[in-house]
């Protein structure tokens, strides 16, 4: 009998390669650029992407309090929580959030992008944002995720 040379290969965690990518959040679209972020962290950009293993790469982003969003969204859009309780619905200002917490408007963003499950979890811990535009994650030489 012969052997099937169409045969579907899957990469497991330990055979993946893992790339750092930066991203300059300054003067960027929120949706657009969160939107390239998650599909990195899962590693669709990858011809090797398995949908049931962490295949993608580590993502860092600098300057989030630079983050736009188009329109009146930073007036309109909430984010939306909820404490548990009858009646515990929390609703929060996009404008609100980049004051108090910049780096959480990308967080949740990037979260509610990646699978609900535990692999969902173990991909958005590769995220990293950072207000300022200093990191340390200089030894990883990152490339530039935008061209």
């Amino acid at each position: 009998m012969q052997s099937r040379s169409y045969s579907t290969r899957t990469v497991t965690e330990q055979q993946a390669k893992r790339n750092w990518y930066i991203v300059d959040a300054d003067g960027m679209t929120l949706g657009r650029m969160t939107t390239k972020i998650a599909s990195t962290l899962l590693g669709k950009n990858k011809p090797t992407f398995t949908p049931n293993q962490d295949c993608g790469d580590y993502v860092i982003v600098i300057n989030s309090k630079k983050v736009r969003m188009t329109g009146n969204k930073m007036n309109d859009r909430a984010l939306v929580r909820y404490t548990g309780h009858p009646g515990g619905q929390r609703l929060t200002k996009a404008k609100d959030v980049i004051e108090k917490n910049a780096n959480k408007l990308i967080e949740h963003a990037v979260k509610g992008m990646l699978p609900k499950s535990i692999l969902g979890n173990k991909m958005y811990r590769k995220l990293f944002v950072y207000e300022g535009a200093e990191h340390p994650h200089q030894a990883q030489q990152p490339k530039p995720l935008f061209n």
